[in-house]
């Protein structure tokens, strides 16, 4: 096609607000920020090289939907499920003991800061971006995935759903329910619920940085459901009981002032950058936690230890 700067900005100019909002539609398909932004990019790709195709029979928005699902359909292809821990075996028993070989050969889930989508998207859809829901999608094909974002996120009628699919709007209404019943299944309810977002949620977060970084087993407790979890990607052991939790982090939590705790936010959820201070004082990032809260108290823990996403966060891999 011939095109000239004037259409490359005005390309610009229209379809840049929705690259945060395309952003999170990825992530939710995909279940990774590294690859979520990589289809992004391909997204504008495909839609700048079909523009001047674009009639306006649909908002602009649907039509960059539409292409972006497509290519995350077209990605998810070739690629397995991206799960958590205790989406893949039972709770360990043995808080105490070491930890296992880290699992470095499955492309685990990945959180997505928020500092990545608009805060209205954020808001307006934050129950779709929580980790456990994120996480149950993952245990769904493709097209189901698609399907119960479409019309459960993005509230797309059945047959909008269906004329991208290549589907019958029949087809989509199933498909729907299959998608609802398998998360019924895979994740309680608790875990998808929107919790409201506020001063309780930082006071939680505060209160459980202050624990750590004061190595106060005893405020830890005061935190903790009875049934919390915690899983710590790449490494396959959870643990699931305040019991067992705090048994495990007994067994590694000793001195004031060995842990730093910086706070940030993931999926909509409060957030944890830990450091470990080494033998030469220095800072070192150890993880990234997110919590998810629920009545005023720690339900439940993911612990990422790829240090590589302390950067996503814009965060130091160490601390002076």
């Amino acid at each position: 096609m011939s095109t000239t700067t004037a259409d490359r900005e005005e390309f610009v100019r229209l379809t840049d607000p929705y690259r945060r909002e395309l952003l999170a539609h990825c992530y939710r398909m995909l279940g990774s920020v590294d690859e979520a932004e990589d289809l992004v990019q391909e997204t504008y790709l495909r839609a700048w090289r079909s523009y001047d195709g674009f009639e306006g029979r649909a908002s602009l928005r649907t039509w960059l939907h539409r292409i972006a699902t497509n290519t995350c359909l077209t990605a998810l292809e070739s690629r397995g499920r991206r799960p958590l821990p205790a989406g893949l075996g039972g709770p360990a028993e043995a808080p105490e003991e070491p930890l296992r070989a880290p699992v470095t050969d499955v492309p685990w889930l990945q959180p997505l800061p928020d500092a990545l989508v608009d805060p209205a998207t954020v808001v307006a859809a934050r129950g779709s971006l929580r980790l456990a829901l994120v996480a149950a999608l993952q245990h769904l094909p493709a097209q189901q995935r698609a399907v119960l974002i479409l019309r459960d996120v993005l509230a797309w009628r059945a047959p909008e759903v269906a004329s991208l699919l290549g589907t019958s709007t029949a087809a989509v209404k199933s498909s729907l329910q299959r998608a609802r019943a398998r998360l019924d299944e895979v994740a309680p309810d608790e875990d998808l619920v929107e919790e409201p977002e506020g001063a309780a949620d930082r006071a939680v977060l505060d209160r459980y940085m202050a624990a750590f970084e004061n190595a106060d087993l005893d405020a830890l407790i005061g935190l903790l459901q009875d049934g919390v979890e915690l899983e710590m990607p790449p490494y396959l052991e959870w643990y699931s009981g305040k019991k067992d939790v705090l048994r495990f982090l007994q067994a590694r939590v000793h001195e004031k002032g060995t842990l730093r705790m910086l706070p940030t936010r993931a999926n909509g959820q409060p957030a944890v950058a830990m450091y470990v201070r080494g033998a030469d004082g220095v800072l070192r990032g150890h993880s990234l936690q997110v919590l998810t809260v629920a009545e005023g108290l720690v339900a439940r823990i993911t612990a990422f230890l790829d240090l590589a996403l302390l950067g996503r966060f814009g965060l130091p891999e160490e601390l002076s």
